[in-house]
């Protein structure tokens, strides 16, 4: 029963990716990157208000580090995979995207001094050259002249980011209720996001970008999350990370469904070396050295 929770927020962000793709042309990315959390802020206000106002005394020597938690992963991830779509295909995206946790695993390593393991090094050398492989085209030496598709290299980006968003909300470990946490981030994300769309032209909201908008905003941004939560709630970090191994099978499936998308050999060779590398990654935890206080 707890595993549809992790399931429900994986099949909720694949929908999302596709969801990317179908705002090219019909509304900017800084636009529907705006609005989805102003609709947001607009359903979890009528809540969290009051609750904000009352703690505020506790929430406010944590300002800094929620603020960048919210640029980092709702306005810069969200910002760059809206632009990104408009330049590369959702199947490459959900790939690519697929890298996330193995990128936060290293960061975690990094920031939080976490033992190096063998899988986390090997993982992390297969998961790359799988996404090399499907951003190439199967063709990983023509890298060296004539690079990576734009979109693609956003989208590294943006999963970069989230990376770091998801490391350091390890690190800090804020004492607020995830809900709450989450309110005050659409908030952070919505100052952020507002001098990008005041510049930039404007479809305006419509019948044909209204629904776009919509699940960003009700699904992505608040039922993935919640979903996400409780699943680590009941299951621990760890079984529900599992399902994110997901995120690329159903992303491309979904885009296959509703896009018209196909799947090519190299999709399917440098997108299961990818699986491979972030499976390995999460199961194959022996140390690569000794810690420094065991005896030799």
């Amino acid at each position: 029963m707890y595993y549809l929770f992790p399931l429900l927020a994986v099949l909720i962000w694949a929908g999302n990716t596709v969801i990317n793709k179908l705002t090219v042309g019909v509304i900017h990315p800084a636009e529907i990157g705006f609005y989805r959390w102003v609709f947001a802020a607009i359903i979890l206000t009528p809540f969290l208000l009051g609750p904000t106002i009352k703690a505020w005394p506790s929430i406010k020597p944590y300002l800094g580090r929620v603020f960048v938690l919210g640029t980092l992963g709702m306005a810069v991830f969200q910002s760059l995979a809206y632009f990104a779509a408009d330049k590369t295909t959702a199947v490459n995206m959900g790939i690519v995207l697929s890298l996330m946790p193995i990128m936060a695993l290293v960061l975690s390593m990094l920031a939080l001094g976490q033992r190096l393991t063998y899988g986390a090094l090997w993982g992390s050398v297969l998961s790359f050259v799988g996404v090399l492989w499907v951003v190439t085209g199967g063709d990983i030496w023509a890298i060296t002249h004539q690079g990576i598709n734009f979109g693609d290299a956003l989208m590294l980006m943006a999963t970069f980011a989230y990376a770091v968003y998801s490391a350091l909300l390890k690190r800090w470990k804020i004492p607020f209720s995830a809900i709450q946490l989450l309110y005050l981030q659409v908030l952070v994300a919505i100052v952020v996001q507002l001098p990008l769309f005041l510049v930039s032209p404007g479809y305006g909201l419509n019948s044909d970008n209204l629904p776009l908008v919509l699940y960003a905003c009700l699904f992505a941004s608040i039922a993935a999350p919640l979903a996400w939560m409780s699943g680590v709630k009941y299951l621990g970090p760890s079984r529900n990370a599992v399902f994110f191994n997901l995120m690329p099978i159903l992303t491309a499936i979904i885009a296959m469904l509703t896009l018209g998308e196909h799947l090519y050999i190299y999709h399917y060779v440098g997108g299961g070396i990818t699986l491979i590398g972030v499976v390995l990654s999460e199961r194959w935890q022996k140390a690569l050295r000794n810690n420094s206080n065991e005896k030799a």
